[in-house]
C-alpha cells in the first residue's frame, strides 16, 4: 500500500458535533444531550433526503441547500421536536457555536505526524467552505491541512459517488492512493465502495455495519490512522 492523501471527513471526525450540548445545556437545561444527538440525526437525514431525491441531475441536485443552512433548518426541527422554545437568540448562539466546534484533543499532534511523512491532508466534507474554514481555523489546524473540499461545487451530498470524486479533482492521486477518515460508519462505508482505503474512527465503539465490507482498518481515535500508515 502507498498512500499519497490521507482525507479526513470533518464533522465528528475532526470536530466534536455532540460538544453543542454543553451550550444546548445551558439554555434548555435537562435536554442539552439529547439536543445534540436528534441535531445531528436530522442534519445527516436531510442530505440523504436531498441527494437521493434527485441523484442524477447533471447540475446537482435541484433541492440542495447549503449544509449551513440545513444544520440551522435540523436544529429548528430538533427544538420543535422537542416541544421547546425557539427563542431566536439562541438559535444564532446555538449556530454561532457551531461554527466553533471543538477539534478532538489528538488532532494537530497527528495531522502534524502525517505531513511530516511528506503526505497530502485534506477534508472532505458536506460542510461549506465558510464553514470549513471557520472550524479550521478556530481550530488552528490550517498549516497541517493542504485543501479543503466542499460538495458545495456539485450540489450532491455525501455518499454519493460524485461527492469522493471530488478528491481527485483536487488531489493528482488514484484511488488507492487515497487514505479516507470518518468516524461516521456510513461514510467509512461510502467511501470503501468507491474503492478508496478506509479508516473508521470508531469513537464510540460500536459494531462494524452488517453491510460489507468493512473499512480497512479502524480505531478508536486519531491517533489509530498513524498505525494504519506504518
Amino acid at each position: 500500500m502507498k498512500i499519497k492523501a490521507v482525507v479526513f471527513d470533518a464533522y465528528g471526525t475532526l470536530f466534536d458535533v455532540y460538544a453543542i450540548q454543553v451550550l444546548a445545556e445551558v439554555f434548555y437545561p435537562g435536554q442539552g444531550a439529547d439536543i445534540a444527538v436528534k441535531w445531528r440525526d436530522k442534519q445527516i437525514d436531510y442530505t440523504r433526503l436531498i441527494t437521493q431525491s434527485d441523484p442524477h441531475n447533471a447540475s446537482g441536485s435541484q433541492y440542495f441547500r447549503p449544509f449551513w443552512e440545513l444544520t440551522r433548518l435540523s436544529l429548528e426541527y430538533t427544538l420543535d421536536r422537542l416541544k421547546l422554545n425557539r427563542e431566536s437568540g439562541q438559535v444564532e448562539k446555538l449556530m454561532q457555536q457551531y461554527a466553533h466546534l471543538t477539534p478532538f484533543a489528538e488532532n494537530l499532534a497527528v495531522l502534524q505526524k502525517i505531513k511530516s511523512l511528506g503526505l497530502t491532508t485534506a477534508i472532505l466534507s458536506n460542510g461549506s467552505v465558510d464553514m470549513l474554514t471557520s472550524a479550521v481555523k478556530s481550530a488552528g489546524m490550517g498549516e497541517v491541512l493542504d485543501h479543503l473540499i466542499s460538495v458545495d461545487s456539485i450540489r450532491l451530498f455525501k455518499t454519493s459517488p460524485e461527492s469522493y470524486g471530488l478528491v481527485q479533482q483536487v488531489i493528482p492521486v488514484s484511488k488507492e492512493e487515497v487514505l479516507f477518515v470518518s468516524s461516521n460508519a456510513w461514510d467509512a462505508l461510502g467511501a470503501t465502495w468507491f474503492g478508496f482505503i478506509t479508516h473508521w474512527v470508531n469513537r464510540q465503539g460500536l459494531p462494524f455495519e452488517a453491510l460489507s465490507p468493512q473499512p480497512h482498518f479502524s480505531g478508536a481515535d486519531l491517533n489509530s490512522v498513524l498505525a494504519s500508515l506504518s
